[in-house]
């Protein structure tokens, strides 16, 4: 990977938005360090990827959004918390300030059509979201979301924090992934400090990233089927996620792994007979996993449910910059820990499962997929594991700019990083996946009936808190 960096004055700003525009580029991420805007870009032939600056005027800069639509909802982001103005936005309702005037949701014309409103509070334990639903009878023609009601506002608070605190508050960023969020940003630290973090802590990194990985799949793969009302392969699923998660704790002393990711290496290593329980893990999940796989690609019911329900076409996939399991889907061959790449994944040996149909079912197979690339890479890793120190030095002061990627189990999670003389961050960025898997779901509930929206939604299983930060 070539990480490069460029300050550009208006005509710089509008030819990087009209490469995006045209598909020549791929927005990774746009966000506010004021009076900058900046924007994160990707080249994925190349893998290379070039942080644009642009110094806003009188608190404006050009859109992005009008000619490339997956940056609307990071503007409305910057304008309710930056006070940066798009001129020029499409779109210039709130997104982040629920106080203010009515919200006026996107219409939609025909005959014989009504609205279903579901939401900010659902049945069940699950974040808070409005979903405003447009159908046809049982048809839906056209779905919004509105979110941000878990804000939490953790880049405001990272802001003068000392490095420890805003470590603890990344992985506070969506606990599902809160392994991911403590890799990306101890990468995107550690290129700040100029460390580098030891061998030993490298590799048990990534050890506990796939294990972080096998455990939301199971958990995804049987609430998938669950609410196609197959309660078997959730039940069976719900067992496998149990036992990854319990050794996670034996291993690392907690059920997620939070907070042993640190800059500079790992806070903890792995128990004494941490590697022989992960034995008898694999061991287990191989013996009992070929079998629910089998019986969901064999249970008709099911298929019937899951096959072209819910389909992302490749183009939006595409345009999207759509990570994980929903643009590999989909078609979109990217996998952060192949390209841009990150240490220990270059010398471990895995496949990126792509399939092209975009439905609920490609989805379900490409975890499916994954699990089994996951339960190889756990068994390279502990094969391999170094000897050695699992922290390295870092200065206690020193200011310096970091910026990572790593790759969650629902796709790329992105950390950049600024850090001020004393060492305490001056202002970061995190991005979930979500912020452009959220836009594909109103896509791909078209033309399907209200009651597969939670299949959909389940198979897609998007970041509330990851995406409101």
């Amino acid at each position: 990977m070539i990480l490069s960096q460029t300050t550009v004055k208006v005509d710089g700003w509008l030819v990087a938005i009209d490469r995006l525009a045209g598909g020549s580029l791929t927005l990774l991420s746009l966000w506010a360090d004021p009076p900058e805007v900046k924007m994160a870009t990707l080249d994925e032939a190349s893998g290379d990827i070039n942080i644009i600056t642009y110094v806003c005027r009188h608190n404006q800069y050009p859109t992005v959004g009008v000619k490339h639509p997956p940056a609307i909802r990071l503007e409305r982001a910057i304008r309710d918390l930056h006070r940066l103005d798009a001129i020029g936005a499409s779109d210039t309702r709130p997104w982040l300030a629920h106080t203010a005037a009515p919200y006026e949701f996107l219409g939609a014309e025909g005959e014989a059509l009504h609205q279903i409103a579901v939401g900010p509070v659902h049945a069940g334990i699950i974040e808070p979201g409005h979903f405003r639903f447009t159908a046809n009878g049982e048809f839906l023609v056209r779905l919004e979301e509105r979110l941000g009601y878990v804000h939490k506002g953790i880049e405001a608070l990272m802001a003068g924090a000392p490095l420890d605190k805003a470590t603890k508050l990344a992985a506070r960023a969506s606990g599902d992934s809160t392994v991911a969020y403590g890799f990306a940003f101890a990468l995107a630290a550690e290129m700040a400090l100029k460390v580098a973090a030891p061998p030993r802590a490298i590799y048990l990194r990534a050890l506990m990233a796939e294990m972080e990985r096998l455990a939301n799949h199971f958990g995804d793969i049987g609430a998938i089927c669950n609410d196609a009302s197959f309660s078997l392969m959730h039940a069976q699923c719900g067992i496998l996620r149990e036992l990854t998660l319990r050794a996670a704790e034996t291993c690392f002393g907690h059920r997620l792994m939070m907070d042993v990711i640190v800059p500079g290496g790992v806070a903890r290593d792995i128990c004494e007979d941490g590697v022989t329980q992960l034995r008898v893990l694999l061991a287990e999940v191989r013996r009992v996993f070929p079998h629910l796989t089998a019986l969901y690609d064999n249970t008709a019911s099911l298929q019937d449910r899951t096959v072209t329900t819910g389909i992302v076409k490749p183009e939006y996939a595409r345009q999207f910059g759509a990570g994980g399991y929903i643009g590999r889907a989909s078609g979109r061959d990217f996998d952060a820990r192949r390209r841009p790449g990150y240490a220990p994944y270059d010398t471990l040996k895995f496949d990126v499962p792509v399939l092209t149909a975009g439905d609920v079912n490609a989805r379900v197979w490409i975890r499916i997929r994954e699990v089994e690339q996951s339960l190889g890479l756990v068994e390279q890793i502990i094969d391999s594991l170094p000897d050695g120190a699992i922290m390295s030095d870092r200065p206690a002061t020193g200011a310096g700019e970091g910026f990572a990627m790593t790759e969650a189990f629902r796709g790329d999670v992105l950390v950049w990083l600024r850090l001020d003389d004393s060492g305490h961050v001056a202002r970061c960025h995190l991005r979930d996946a979500s912020w452009f898997q959220w836009p594909l779901l109103e896509t791909a509930v078209e033309g399907n009936i209200v009651a597969d929206f939670p299949l959909c939604n389940k198979s897609f299983n998007c970041s509330y808190a990851g995406h409101d930060l």
